[in-house]
């Protein structure tokens, strides 16, 4: 059940990362720039005080995790979160493979 839940969420976020692919696909093609959607950005658009809210707590916890690590992964393009993060779901929790010659009670 709960690897089905998740297997679903890794499929959802590889739909987002197709739908921000042709997003901005298509204000490549609008613009006759390549400008990525950065996560930073569209996480500052969904909800603002919820980045500022998180950008406290982990510089209370661990400053330099803000420096290092979390603002590498908001530069990046929204596509590629979502991508990496549904991909990853999606293998770790895969089906099992049938045993061979034995039977599972």
């Amino acid at each position: 059940m709960i690897r089905g839940f998740f297997r679903l969420v890794g499929l959802l976020l590889l739909a987002g990362s197709f739908i921000f692919v042709v997003y901005d696909g298509a204000r490549w093609v609008a613009d006759q720039a390549l400008q990525f959607t950065r996560f930073g950005q569209f996480w500052n658009d969904v909800h603002q005080s919820s980045q500022a809210a998180f950008k406290a707590w982990i510089e209370a916890k661990a400053p330099f995790l803000w420096d290092w690590i979390v603002t590498a992964l908001l530069d990046q393009p929204v596509f590629a979160v979502l991508g990496v993060l549904g991909l990853l779901l999606m293998l770790v929790f895969r089906p099992r493979k049938p045993l061979i010659g034995y039977s599972r009670d």
